[in-house]
Order: structure tokens, then C-alpha cells, then sequence
């Protein structure tokens, strides 16, 4: 550009070029815009990614046996898992239980042992303490005189896949998969296999509560959209009404109410439906009542908010060209609201499979979901691994229900309002 060129921009009255004045302000506005945005998107990184990914790599990762039984997943390095290893292994554990015994961790590496193989936790304690005092070889007899369970060719398969940090042991037997003689992949044995039953018990409740949140908010949320402003004001202050208390508090109600001495099952015995108190608590049907009441607000409101968007002018005109009432509901309203039933639907769907506090306290010992197993082996046997791979599998099963969801309706055609 030429000095003449330049001179023929406009120009602020300050003699800044007017283009140039443009792009500054422009970059100013797009750093405040990042600068909004920042604080929510570092919560977001920090609260949820981060947090599933770890989550994700702890579902793979234990290094316990490569770190506490370093010399003998070395010695195993070689071993071709057929017969018993040589006297150099045997070697190499005894220096590693001294070692674990020394520094009282050999509980540690028995616990990691005993989720592949149970009972071993106390045979491997004991051993080190006994293995403390040899002072001399051969190791392999001494070792199996110590205890059998060393002349047993499947802890040390589990010695030799320790040596590795990853291991797909927990991802496995989530699925009811475990590995069988010669390190193969089998299934788990019925009597010992319950992870399958629980995912699909998971998938079922969640299923229900969806369906009946469906079938009682729609009507509901029909009549917050057709009736007066007032009328309906005075409604949606009692659907939202849930939302005023806790969710320890409205399940604790629900306890109160199913009991059986309690208000539902006095009523229904006052009206002689029913002769004795029915089982309406820790079982299925409580599960499915109580988180159906505290699911309800989330698939209607998505569904009123779309309802108050469609013009009554549209059905009146279907009823003026001869449609009868429920052939213009259904032919020319009710596609309107598919909408906000997708919205609500999967909203509710995927809270669902989250639930822990509601089945576990007015469910049964079969009414008990993912979430519960994932607190009790995160806070009562400590096995983030298994807790981190339940947790994995429900998220892959979630997203993969979100992909098919996807392909058959349409997440484009989800709207909340």
C-alpha cells in the first residue's frame, strides 16, 4: 500500500486508521468473550474430564505386584506358564516377601493376589512372615512346604501378569470374564457371576422410571400448557415443589409411605382393596415409585416448555377440516411434542443409571444398581480398580445407547425450550 493510498483511509479523530481501530476493538471483544468463558470451561476440565479420565486409566492400570513383587514378576519374565517355574523365581519371592514383610506391605500385595485368586490374602500374609526366616535354598521345596498354595500354577500366572502396570483383569470380570488355566479368557462360573445381572437390572429400572415419568408428566405437562396463566402458575409450583427439599428427604418420605403399616398400604386395607399389607417397600416397586416421583419434574418440564411453544391455531385448524378430536391430537399436536419427550426422556434415562442413594434405601438386594457396587468397592473393599471399570463400562454402554439414540431419532431434534 502506497503512503498516498494510506492517506485516503478513514481515520478517528485521534488519526488512528478507522480499519485498524475496527480490528483492535474486535480482538478486544473475542478476549472478553474467552475471558467469560474461561472459568467454566477450566470447572468443566477440572470436574468432569479430568476426573473421567482417571477414571478411564485406572480401569487398566495396577502396577501393586510390578511395584511390591518387583524381583519375581522380573524372574517370571521368562517363564512359559506351563509347569511350576525354576528355583530362581522361588528365589526372587522369597527376597520379595522378606522385603514386604520388612515393611509390613505384605498384606498389600496378598489383597491384590486375592482379588484373582480368593483366600490367597492370608496365605500370602503367612508365607512372608515364615519366608522372613529362611535364610538358605533350595526355596522351591521350602516354599511349597511353607504352603501349597506356591506349587499352584495359578498365582503364578497372576505373579506373571503383574509384572505388567496394565491389566485388562478388571474390565474382565466386570463382564464376568476371568482368566482360566493357561492364562485363556473364560467365563466367570455362574454361581460367582453377577455383574451381567446388574448392568442389565441397571438398564431395566431406568427404563421403567422413563416410561412412567412419561406416561404421567405428558398429560401433566398438556395441562400446564392448555390451562389459564393463574391455574397453571399455581400447577407448576407443585411439580416443582420436589425440588424445595433433599433427595435424602424425599426418599426417606417414600419409607414412611410403603412401609407396611404405612399410609399407602392403611388406605388400601381402609378401602378393602386389598386384606394385608401389601409389599410395597425393598423391592422393585418401591425402587420404581420413589425414583419415578423424584424423575417426574425432569421429563416434564422439557416437555411443557416445547408444549408452550405450539399454537392452539394448529389443531383447530385440523378440527376444522374434519379431523375428530384425537386424530388432530395425535396426527398434528403430539408430533410437535416429540421434541420435548426425546429431551426429557434421555434427561431422565441417564439420571437413572446414576441413581445409588433411592435403590438403596427403599430397594431390596435385587434392586440394586451399578452406582451401589461402585460405592462399595470405592469406600468398603478399596478396589478402585473394579470401581473405576464398572464405571467405565456404564459410561461405554451410555454413550453407546446415545449413539443408537442418535441414529434412530436424532439429538438434533432435542429441544429444551
Amino acid at each position: 500500500m502506497t503512503s498516498t493510498t494510506a492517506d485516503r483511509l478513514p481515520r478517528t479523530a485521534s488519526g488512528v486508521p478507522l480499519k485498524l481501530q475496527l480490528r483492535r476493538a474486535e480482538r478486544r471483544r473475542q478476549l472478553k468473550a474467552v475471558g467469560l468463558v474461561l472459568p467454566l470451561f477450566l470447572f468443566i476440565i477440572i470436574a468432569f474430564v479430568v476426573p473421567i479420565g482417571i477414571m478411564l486409566f485406572n480401569s487398566v492400570h495396577d502396577d501393586t505386584l510390578l511395584t511390591l513383587m518387583p524381583k519375581t514378576s522380573a524372574a517370571l519374565g521368562t517363564w512359559d506358564g506351563k509347569d511350576l517355574p525354576d528355583e530362581a523365581a522361588y528365589a526372587a519371592l522369597v527376597d520379595d516377601l522378606k522385603a514386604r514383610w520388612k515393611d509390613k506391605n505384605a498384606a498389600e500385595a496378598g489383597k491384590r493376589i486375592n482379588y484373582e485368586l480368593p483366600g490367597a490374602r492370608s496365605q500370602v500374609l503367612s508365607s512372608a512372615r515364615k519366608a522372613s526366616k529362611l535364610t538358605a535354598g533350595p526355596y522351591k521345596p521350602a516354599m511349597i512346604a511353607i504352603d501349597p498354595i506356591w506349587g499352584q500354577p495359578e498365582i503364578w500366572s497372576i505373579l506373571k501378569r503383574g509384572g505388567s502396570a496394565y491389566t485388562p483383569y478388571y474390565l474382565l470380570r466386570s463382564l464376568d470374564f476371568q482368566y482360566g488355566v493357561g492364562g485363556r479368557i473364560v467365563a466367570t462360573p455362574p454361581e460367582n457371576a453377577i455383574f451381567r445381572d446388574i448392568f442389565a437390572r441397571t438398564l431395566i429400572i431406568s427404563l421403567a422410571v422413563t416410561a412412567a415419568t412419561l406416561l404421567l408428566g405428558y398429560p401433566v405437562a398438556y395441562l400446564l400448557a392448555s390451562l389459564p396463566l393463574r391455574i397453571s402458575n399455581l400447577l407448576m409450583i407443585m411439580v416443582l415443589l420436589p425440588f424445595w427439599t433433599s433427595l435424602l428427604v424425599r426418599t426417606t418420605a417414600w419409607v414412611v409411605l410403603l412401609q407396611q403399616h404405612g399410609v399407602v398400604n392403611e388406605l388400601l386395607m381402609s378401602l378393602h382393596l386389598i386384606q394385608e399389607p401389601a409389599d410395597l417397600i425393598f423391592n422393585r416397586v418401591g425402587t420404581i415409585v420413589a425414583m419415578t416421583h423424584i424423575q417426574l419434574p425432569f421429563t416434564l418440564l422439557p416437555i411443557y416448555s416445547v408444549m408452550k411453544t405450539i399454537s392452539p391455531s394448529h389443531v383447530r385448524a385440523a378440527r376444522s377440516l374434519g379431523a375428530g378430536p384425537f386424530y388432530a391430537f395425535w396426527r398434528v399436536y403430539f408430533p410437535q411434542t416429540v421434541p420435548g419427550i426425546a429431551a426429557g426422556c434421555l434427561l431422565t434415562f441417564i439420571l437413572c443409571l446414576g441413581y445409588y442413594i433411592t435403590p438403596a434405601l427403599v430397594g431390596g438386594p435385587t434392586d440394586q444398581m451399578v452406582s451401589y457396587f461402585v460405592a462399595l468397592y470405592t469406600n468398603r473393599e478399596l478396589n478402585w480398580g473394579m470401581a473405576s471399570a464398572l464405571g467405565a463400562i456404564l459410561l461405554t454402554a451410555t454413550l453407546i445407547l446415545y449413539y443408537v439414540y442418535n441414529k434412530i431419532i436424532g439429538v438434533d431434534r432435542i429441544k429444551l425450550g
